[in-house]
């Protein structure tokens, strides 16, 4: 027979609403009773019927959490952490994949946002315009975008870049090449615009290649252009487009890092298993993660009082075996 919430109140010693309270609300309940509820509740087996519980607060106890492309490596450590986030709170997570179309991104929002209680957004493709008015059927948080008047957890990479076009500067490098990312995305906005006054501070001639698409499809198709610009190190846009121009230009007869020092951003696995391994920008793709939650939790419990908090995570060079001296022309 099943444990119900009476069997809980009766064993704890408290009345049925603490029990439904501790659940539903938890703040509203002292640590000391909501322990031993909790405690009674996980020996007896019980389980809270969501269901129920969303009819009595209006809450779902789901978020959604959309991505840009659930195939690209540097997703799934995010996702994985603000699964475990949620889960800590008492909240399921339902992701979603939009393959980079916006048209899709658009429709996925609007359909979750009759299922959960907030939805976190991750490099959205959708213009700000869009993600603006759509904020008003549901709690967001954006990751890796400034959306005025929502939270925001923002990757650093800008830090990250500066670096990396001084690393290559530091080795001698004087032309170098961006390779740019999709069109709609902001951290591709924010590298190109990093890269453009590192290089101008250091006299560095800087082409920048792009659109691309940012897989490894898209930095295979650009190695001609970069072979062509008669270049000696590229930053780009992320690990795998960088792992796809390594490969085009070992097609070319050229040599990775002997003709050209390759940089890419996420410091994602592939990256780190390729050969060369590959010299990257490290983004702290899991505290994003569990930050983002964090934020979004806030927003729902606090509806239109929450604060419109923008956190910004560092992000660092982690040089390896894909950048080395410039060679003498």
């Amino acid at each position: 027979m099943a444990v119900t919430i009476r069997d809980v109140a009766r064993a704890s010693g408290v009345h049925v609403s603490t029990v439904s309270r501790t659940f539903s609300a938890p703040h509203l309940v002292n640590a000391e009773t909501r322990n031993r509820v909790l405690a009674v509740a996980e020996g007896l087996g019980y389980r809270p019927n969501r269901a129920a519980r969303a009819l009595t607060t209006g809450r779902t106890h789901n978020l959604g959490l959309i991505v840009a492309d659930i195939a690209n490596p540097f997703f799934p450590p995010l996702i994985k952490a603000a699964q475990a986030q949620a889960r800590e709170r008492d909240y399921h997570v339902f992701v979603a994949d939009t393959d980079e179309d916006p048209v899709l991104e658009q429709e996925l929002i609007e359909m979750l946002c009759k299922q959960v209680d907030g939805v976190l957004l991750c490099s959205p493709r959708l213009s700000n315009r869009v993600i603006e008015r759509l904020r008003a059927q549901v709690p967001f948080v954006v990751v890796n975008r400034r959306v005025k008047g929502l939270a925001t957890v923002l990757m650093d990479v800008g830090q990250g870049v500066r670096a990396a076009v001084g690393h290559l500067a530091g080795l001698g490098h004087r032309r170098v090449a961006l390779l740019s990312g999709p069109a709609g995305s902001w951290t591709s906005g924010e590298i190109r615009e990093s890269a453009a006054e590192r290089a101008a501070d250091l006299g560095l001639e800087l082409t920048v290649l792009g659109p691309n698409a940012p897989t490894e499809q898209g930095g295979l198709a650009a190695a001609g252009a970069v072979a062509a610009a008669g270049v000696t190190g590229v930053l780009c846009y992320n690990d795998l487009v960088a792992l796809g121009l390594i490969e085009g230009l070992r097609e070319r007869g050229l040599d990775v890092p002997g003709d050209v020092s390759v940089i890419g951003v996420d410091d994602s696995l592939p990256g780190r298993l390729s050969r060369p391994k590959l010299t990257t920008i490290t983004m702290p793709t899991a505290a994003a993660g569990r930050m983002a939650v964090d934020l979004l939790l806030a927003s729902v419990a606090a509806g239109e009082a929450a604060p419109r908090t923008t956190a910004r995570l560092e992000t660092s060079l982690v040089i390896r075996e894909s950048t080395q001296r410039a060679s003498s022309p």
